[in-house]
């Protein structure tokens, strides 16, 4: 490993081992040992909050909380070899979102060195799955009446994330009838109705949103039909749109559901827009995070979302952080949050 300050050593050690300690959603508890470490190192108060067994939310303070980070505690599957080598650690959740852990915590050192509190940390379960730990989070508000800034932490490059587009899960539904193979023009083919009406969705143009960016939809699931001999009565699809104000998804998708058929919403978020710092990166992104949902702690907080490591790389079998990403991302979450401690302290805000 290069010669490296204090800081990055430590947080390069503590990215390792949280890399080392696999923690999908619904075990995200396992990594609360490496945390109290961590936290009673620098001399913060350390709690867990349980959701169900194997479930947790973390919390650490270091004084009345000004400056709130925070990021999730799970990764998704499926596991993968951790290499970790002079310059890199390649590992499941080495950017989603370990390295922010690292990085959030390399920051809190960096301020504490400078004289700096008023900070709290918070891990919080589930945001790659049910966002269960986000939810139960909430009743943590009266911590944060003081607070001036949530940093949530998710990689961007280190640009600051100019909001997160609008995100609908939806279950399509087709109803048929079933005919012998041989005679389809008795049978409604609830497979081919499906396809024409996803198909809508390729003909449609993607509304695009100056902050925000462009819109996209992916197909994840389909399923149907009984035998390659039956017309199909039953047909369906999961399937998820990134949307956009002024956006035509979404309204393509609900003006070409054919009948006998069910568009089921089972996940519906809105868009928003994060606060910018001026002097700071800014960039649009494609990835939603539990931080509109975690604003409730905070209302009259600015919202800020940003970390290290390429977003193209997280849930991919070649995730990594570097340690210039590292470094740059512990300098970025010192400057967020030395800008607002700083106006903490002379009653100013921005």
């Amino acid at each position: 490993m290069p010669r490296l300050q204090s800081v990055e050593r430590f947080a390069f050690e503590f990215l390792a081992e949280l890399c080392s300690t696999y923690s999908p959603s619904g075990s995200e508890a396992s990594l609360a040992p490496l945390i109290d470490r961590e936290c009673r190192r620098l001399g913060g108060a350390f709690r867990v909050f349980p959701l169900a067994p194997g479930r947790a939310n973390i919390l650490a303070l270091w004084g009345e909380p000004r400056v709130l980070f925070t990021t999730h505690l799970d990764v998704v599957p499926p596991e993968l070899p951790v290499l970790i080598e002079a310059g890199r650690i390649a590992a499941r959740g080495a950017c989603d979102a370990k390295g922010q852990i690292a990085a959030q915590f390399g920051a809190i050192d960096t301020l504490l060195q400078e004289g700096l509190c008023g900070m709290a940390w918070l891990g919080v379960a589930g945001e790659e799955s049910d966002s269960a730990g986000a939810l139960a989070a909430l009743e943590l508000a009266p911590l944060f009446s003081s607070c001036l800034a949530i940093v949530n932490g998710e990689p961007t490059n280190c640009a600051l994330a100019a909001g997160q587009k609008g995100y609908l899960r939806a279950k399509l539904s087709c109803a048929g009838l079933s005919a012998h193979g041989s005679t389809p023009e008795l049978g409604r083919n609830a497979v081919a109705e499906l396809i024409a009406w996803i198909s809508a969705l390729v003909r449609v143009e993607p509304g695009v949103d100056e902050r925000l960016g462009r819109e996209a939809w992916n197909l994840g699931l389909i399923e149907g039909g009984r035998a390659a001999n039956v017309v199909p009565d039953e047909a369906w699809a999961e399937l998820s749109l990134r949307t956009v104000p002024g956006g035509r998804l979404r309204a393509a998708l609900e003006a070409a559901m054919p009948a006998n058929a069910r568009l089921d919403a089972l996940v519906d978020e809105s868009h928003d827009y994060f606060d910018l710092v001026p002097g700071l990166a800014s960039a649009s992104v494609p990835f939603g995070s539990d931080l509109p949902a975690l604003r409730a702690l905070a209302p009259n907080a600015a919202a800020l979302l940003a970390g290290p490591g390429n977003p193209a790389l997280a849930h991919t079998r070649n995730e990594e952080l570097s340690l210039e990403e590292l470094k740059n991302g512990i300098a970025l979450f010192a400057a967020i949050g030395r800008r607002y401690l700083r106006d903490a302290t002379t009653g100013n805000t921005l």
